[in-house]
């Protein structure tokens, strides 16, 4: 027996997550019967991020078990064939048979996109929460310096979560500027001067729904709705009312998953 390891890539948008619910699609009912029909027999796949609906991917994590004979790295071009377009597996290796894309330790990068425009841009509207007003953000990274660190994280996570433990790290918040292009419409009065925002967070795992917390609270901060001393505030309180909204699903993307393997790599 064969454990096979994928990195996934899919647009969220259409999908209730990555879990097979009872509700709708998910990524991974999608996976699972691309792998059966190519298999030819029932296969379970173990997936690394839960990713609420609506939530993108660029670097999931998945395992299957397998005693097929294909070569670990033609599964990701044989799996394709199978998937729709809204689900790429973008690379496909042979791991050690205990390795686990949950338990074994790693690094996750999540990055949510604000837009920050007085019209909306239907072109971006997939992929980024937009925001009416200029933001600070200035402020909105001092107040990101406050959620570095380990912390008990129960100020950012949504109710319904059944961990053990709300302690995590996070490595480290990262927040890019990125101005459009002038091509975009430089002369137009409701697009002149907008610009997205990259949240990147990075960390040893997130409970539910704190990335999208994360973001909706430094927004808040941003928009001057609350000070950055309220940020620590909250996350020594452990009082969820304490901080900002769960921002939508559809700016946040996890980026890539980094492991520590067993040679240290």
């Amino acid at each position: 027996m064969r454990r096979i390891r994928l990195r996934i890539a899919y647009d969220g948008t259409g999908y209730c997550g990555w879990q097979i619910q009872n509700n709708g699609i998910s990524v991974e009912q999608r996976l699972t019967e691309a792998l059966c029909e190519l298999l030819g027999e029932k296969t379970e796949v173990t997936g690394a991020s839960r990713t609420d609906a609506g939530v993108h991917a660029l670097g999931n994590v998945a395992v299957f078990d397998t005693d097929s004979h294909i070569p670990a790295d033609k599964f990701a071009y044989a799996l394709n064939r199978h998937l729709p377009d809204d689900i790429r597996i973008l690379l496909s290796e042979e791991v050690p048979g205990d390795f686990h894309p949950r338990y074994c330790e790693s690094t996750k990068t999540y990055e949510y996109s604000v837009l920050a425009s007085r019209i909306q841009i239907p072109v971006k509207n997939r992929y980024s929460h937009h925001v009416y007003q200029p933001l600070d953000v200035e402020k909105m990274r001092q107040a990101a310096k406050e959620i570095e660190g380990p912390h008990d994280f129960s100020a950012f996570c949504s109710a319904g979560s059944q961990v053990k433990t709300k302690e995590r790290t996070v490595y480290r918040v990262d927040i890019e500027k990125q101005p459009l292009p002038d091509t975009w419409g430089a002369d137009v009065p409701g697009i002149a001067g907008c610009y997205e925002l990259k949240i990147r967070v990075c960390g040893n795992g997130f409970l539910y729904n704190m990335v999208r917390i994360i973001a909706g609270t430094l927004l808040e901060v941003g928009m001057g709705r609350r000070s950055v001393e309220s940020v620590k505030d909250a996350l020594e309180s452990g009082d969820r009312s304490k901080a900002g909204p769960t921002a939508p699903a559809k700016g946040l993307m996890l980026v890539k998953i980094d492991y520590m393997e067993k040679n240290g790599k």
